[in-house]
């Protein structure tokens, strides 16, 4: 005679204790959850013609954003095309595309008459072929950053670190105050960014020799090695390629991957990473909003991990904010400099949504003199104040790379600029670190950075600092899977449990001794279930495709057909589709994300985790209920 009741679960439960589980991820991994508390900065209307051109950044020329029939929207190339002639053929009017590759967005540019304009904005404004009109906008690199020659390097002995750290041999490592501040060479010992991509979208970068129409361009000595990919230019009558003739985005572009143990100069802090150098901005530091969105959509579609914009404005764009919403949608990491105004609002493209907003911060972690701040701020990280030598190392307090000289691209020297701009890059680097490590979702990346960000005032979130200054080692510890894995462990635990106790009924009239019998062997799969798919994901050289069926229930679905019919598995196969079905839900919810392969953004990513989670857990569940009806119930006398 039984002396044990039989354990049961009924399908409500599992479905209930699953929505539970899944409620709970999402509210930890949300961007308003406890680890990131900033408020969304609220969006103020776009401003008049008049308004833009009295203000100094707008041209006095209107963006007309047509409907986009490639996205499916109400309309036919033919209808836009005539649209376009119609309204070019008009004398008041001169209209053409707003930027180079704009194209593919059917984004024009209207000039005339100030006040023709701002009737005929009126009109598009209600036009069923128009999705939107705005003042053509000219953003810049911030203001009030200043740049130091190199001066006779003193002596600097290096702190003595209390965390196992790598030293590069570059000589003039020892004054980058800024790289030790994130705590970059304890990160160094876990990942160096390879595997990844970081659009810099700036004034170029020189990493390349050319002549070119009069202008000689030499690339600087201390990027030698590292590799460029997809270099382009989007201001017209301007270097090709994506090359610098100003010095701003080299020396950005350094602080993100100079090469480093290279016996050279300085090191950077994604130094594996490779650059995709987007030149927006003329010499003189300034270009147009459509040129700023058209490389952004661009450094999307080309596979960019991470995106770093050391620019803005005081004015905002609905055409960039789609192109910020565009990219974080298609995987790409967004990091922007908050301003140098010394206002307490941040500027644009920073403060969009989809952009993490970046402060700077000095040698000793105060936010620095120049930087602006406010509720859209998402973190801080080293910019300088070159008024100070706080460290003592006989150099002013700024950021030190090698880059060109001032608008002099056929020379070069190793720099100190300070500013918002110089802050961005030290966290795309380590964005880029984070992407290294397995998770390149931006709404995770984001949360990491935040998540393991120091903050001076010991708050979880201010006006000052964001979340707090940015801890590269951290982020990759939190990064290479521990707290990922810790979760999809534990989900995969319940949803293993629940395969034994609730679906189907697979342990209505066994015992408890059976159960834990059974569950031991199911345990098991699960663990191998929990495992396979994020080797999967690691694995190298692997397709779009084939990433994305190794991910899916395939694997699951092909054991079970050709072993199910050995009792003796059923409770490791039932483990395993649970397993499995755990990182997919895990994957769902969360997204750090082990799956980019799937087109169309993070949505689609969603549904083909949740579709394949669906499927392996209707595996277990008739493993499960074959194992229930052909074993029967046990019994002790």
């Amino acid at each position: 005679m039984s002396t044990n009741r039989p354990l049961a679960l009924s399908p409500r439960a599992v479905v209930c204790y699953l929505a539970a589980t899944c409620l709970v991820l999402g509210w930890i991994h949300s961007p308003t959850s406890a680890f990131d508390s900033s408020p969304n900065a609220s969006e103020p209307p776009l401003p008049s013609l008049a308004e833009a051109v009295s203000s100094g950044s707008g041209t006095g020329a209107l963006v007309v954003d047509m409907l986009d029939p490639q996205e499916g929207e109400a309309a036919t190339n033919e209808e836009i095309e005539a649209f376009v002639r119609r309204l070019d053929a008009s004398p008041e009017f001169e209209m053409k595309l707003a930027a180079p590759y704009a194209e593919s967005d059917n984004l024009y540019l209207v000039t005339g008459a100030i006040g023709a304009l701002a009737q005929l904005r009126a009109e598009l404004d209600h036009h069923a072929l128009v999705e939107g009109t705005e003042p053509e906008l000219v953003y810049t690199l911030p203001r009030h950053a200043r740049s130091v020659s190199q001066g006779p390097l003193a002596e600097v002995s290096p702190a003595k670190p209390d965390k196992p750290r790598f030293t590069p041999d570059d000589p003039m490592f020892p004054l980058q105050w800024h790289l030790d501040a994130i705590k970059a060479p304890e990160a160094w010992t876990l990942t160096r960014g390879a595997g990844t991509v970081v659009a810099v979208i700036d004034t170029g970068v020189a990493y390349k020799d050319l002549d070119w129409e009069g202008v000689r361009v030499r690339a600087v000595p201390d990027l030698a090695g590292i590799e460029f990919v997809d270099g382009e230019t989007f201001v017209d009558n301007s270097l090709p390629e994506g090359l610098d003739d100003h010095a701003h985005g080299t020396h950005v572009a350094g602080t993100i991957a100079q090469a480093t143990d290279n016996g050279l100069g300085v090191a950077g802090v994604a130094h594996h990473a490779k650059i995709m150098p987007l030149k927006v901005l003329g010499s003189t530091g300034g270009g147009s909003v459509p040129g700023i969105a058209a490389a952004i959509r661009y450094a999307a579609d080309k596979g960019a991990h991470v995106i770093n914009m050391s620019l803005g404005g005081p004015l905002p764009s609905r055409v960039m904010a789609k192109a910020v919403e565009y990219a974080h949608e298609q995987g790409t990491t967004v990091i922007c400099a908050a301003g140098n105004e010394k206002r307490s609002r941040v500027s644009y493209p920073a403060a969009y949504d989809g952009a993490v907003a970046v402060a700077a911060t000095d040698f000793a972690g105060a936010r620095s003199f120049y930087s602006n701040w406010g509720k859209a701020l998402d973190i801080s990280a080293p910019g300088g104040d070159m008024r100070d030598d706080k460290n003592g190392d006989g150099h002013p307090d700024g950021v030190l790379q090698n880059t060109i000289k001032i608008q002099q691209p056929a020379e070069n020297d190793y720099l100190w600029f300070q500013g918002t701009s110089m802050a961005s890059p030290h966290a795309a680097g380590v964005a880029a670190l984070i992407a290294s490590a397995g998770v390149t979702n931006p709404t995770e990346v984001e949360r990491i950075l935040k998540q393991t960000a120091i903050h001076p005032n010991k708050v979880e979130w201010d006006k000052e600092f964001g979340a707090g200054i940015i801890d590269a080692h951290a982020a990759v510890v939190s990064a290479q899977g521990a707290d990922y894995q810790a979760e999809r462990g534990l989900l995969a635990l319940l949803v293993s449990a629940l395969s034994i106790f609730g679906f189907a009924g697979a342990s209505r009239g066994r015992t408890l001794h059976a159960a834990i019998t059974m569950g031991t062997a199911t345990i098991c799969g699960g663990a191998t279930g929990v495992a396979a798919p994020y080797l999967v994901a690691q694995a190298s050289n692997m397709s779009a495709l084939a990433l994305a069926l190794g991910l899916s229930a395939l694997v699951p679905l092909t054991l079970v057909l050709t072993t199910m019919h050995r009792p003796r598995l059923r409770p490791w196969l039932i483990g395993l589709s649970a397993g499995w079905a755990a990182v997919c839900i895990h994957g769902a919810v969360v997204l750090p994300t082990i799956l980019t392969a799937v087109p169309g953004g993070t949505a689609w990513d969603r549904a083909f985790m949740a579709a394949n989670a669906l499927v392996c857990l209707g595996l277990a569940r008739r493993v499960a209920s074959i194992s229930r009806v052909t074993n029967p119930t046990i019994h002790h006398s």
